[in-house]
């Protein structure tokens, strides 16, 4: 038989636009496999000239899902731009609200987009395979998902005024404290979410047998992981240093300041896709490969300081000898980081200054650069911006979790259709899992597709028998 090509356009219950092409040998075998992301926002670009005070708010349009990730790692960056320490008070606060979005993204992720996989079956009617056939047949399940996802998202609004581009983040702080009426009515409804998390948690392990073939298959070749620990090596997601692990679980870089990152971060792009790719500089590319996220901070890190996530976190890393390598256990690690993030916020609530009005630093720019580093949901975000002597950005470069995760995504694209799809023989199920492993990464493509000079694109045009008779690139 000739050579073929399988496209899966669009990559469904993913946040953005992208598809997967498929190129089979004569035996209908799968021989390649890419992730293309196909659409652009060029961000880096936009901001130029404005100043930087505006950059927080400027840069959480970048994503409806994670503006509070943006916000924190731009507001990070303009801290640095102050040459300021902000206010300890404004620091907790902001930490409260990067993990409520974690709390409502990880939610987002797992039940909404990825449980009609876990729930109905890899193999079930595409028709009945999404948030609305899992609340028909588990209708509490998919009631738990909601409402942990708006308690996430409530909590952000109760803080930052509304749920979505919140203004609240600035340079030098947050411009208002929290009020005891709404720092109690978090702490009321804690018990609540945390009882969905642990309920979830519980199915999920003993769910998890069902997907062995999965698991084998789901990008689990061995990579680096990165991502920020706190000063203790615990798990942190506002602040502390770089870490980068091996497949092994042995440490290769720890203790990088986010302002270095320079030194050991470099991205490359490819022709075939708007994403770029991300690699650990002292090895290259592609041995430098490595994943961020959920999966790579839970393997990172040497515990958490909550009790429950601790206790889970514990169980999750009995899964591998060195670190948990399929990507399949990003959900597993999703659901660990839910409950940390709760037990987190709970804790600081309980801070006896949490209601301080001191929350922000004020001064001029006082730098002519600044690099902020948070860990949004889906892994290590950093923000890294230039000003001129009025303050007025000059050049700006922003990597997001997804470009980290790029070359992992395209490798465990090419591992699960090796595995599962057959060209002679197609099935549904088939195609369905090639794209579930790009949801286990859960992207959000809008967040980080951004130019490098020109637009990274080519356009081949093959015969029926895969031979290339032409080649467009912009």
């Amino acid at each position: 038989m000739p050579r073929q090509k399988i496209v899966i356009d669009p990559v469904t219950r993913i946040e953005g636009h992208s598809k997967i092409s498929l190129h089979l040998d004569e035996k209908g075998r799968v021989e390649e496999a890419y992730f293309h992301v196909t659409q652009f926002r060029g961000f880096e670009k936009f901001c130029e000239g404005r100043p930087f005070y505006e950059m927080p708010s400027l840069m959480a349009r970048i994503c409806g899902i994670c503006p509070v990730s943006h916000l924190v790692a731009s507001a990070k960056a303009c801290d640095a731009i102050l040459a300021v320490r902000i206010p300890e008070n404004a620091a907790r606060l902001r930490r409260i609200l990067n993990l409520a979005q974690l709390v409502q993204s990880h939610a987002l992720s797992f039940f909404y987009l990825s449980s009609p996989d876990l729930l109905l079956g890899m193999d079930s009617d595409p028709a009945k395979r999404n948030i609305f056939g899992v609340a028909e047949k588990f209708p509490a399940i998919a009631k738990d998902g909601v409402r942990l996802r708006q308690f996430g998202q409530q909590i952000i609004e109760w803080l930052a005024g509304k749920r979505i581009h919140p203004a609240w983040v600035v340079p030098g702080g947050v411009t208002e404290p929290l009020s005891a009426a709404n720092r109690d009515r978090i702490l009321e409804a804690i018990p609540e979410a945390l009882g969905i998390a642990q309920r979830t948690l519980d199915w999920f392990k003993s769910e998890m047998e069902r997907f062995r073939e999965e698991i084998r298959t789901f990008a689990n070749a061995p990579t680096l992981f990165m991502g920020l620990v706190g000063p203790n090596g615990n798990l942190e997601h506002y602040d502390g240093k770089l870490r980068f692990l091996d497949a092994g679980g042995h440490i290769v870089q720890d203790g990088v300041d986010g302002a270095d990152y320079a030194n050991y971060i470099a991205e490359m792009a490819h022709p075939w896709t708007y994403l770029k790719t991300s690699f650990y500089k002292p090895l290259g590319y592609p041995e430098g490969v490595y994943r961020v996220g959920p999966l790579a901070r839970l393997n990172i890190v040497d515990g958490c300081d909550t009790p429950r996530a601790s206790q889970e976190w514990a169980e999750f890393r009995e899964l591998d000898r060195g670190a948990v390598l399929s990507s399949f256990h990003y959900h597993y690690a999703r659901l660990v980081e839910i409950a940390f993030g709760l037990e987190k916020i709970e804790q600081l609530l309980n801070a006896p200054d949490i209601l301080d009005t001191n929350v922000r630093a004020i001064a001029n720019a006082n730098n002519s650069e600044g690099v902020g580093v948070a860990e949004a949901p889906r892994g290590t975000l950093i923000h890294h911006y230039k000003v001129d002597r009025d303050g007025l950005i000059t050049w700006a470069n922003l990597i997001i979790a997804t470009g980290h995760n790029h070359a992992a995504m395209n490798r465990g694209v090419l591992q699960v259709a090796r595995h599962f799809v057959r060209g002679n023989k197609l099935t549904e199920g088939m195609l369905n899992r090639v794209e579930a492993v790009i949801r286990t990464f859960d992207p959000c493509l809008s967040c980080s597709t951004h130019a490098d000079g020109r637009l990274a694109l080519e356009v081949q045009l093959r015969s029926h028998d895969g031979e290339l008779l032409d080649t467009q690139r912009n």
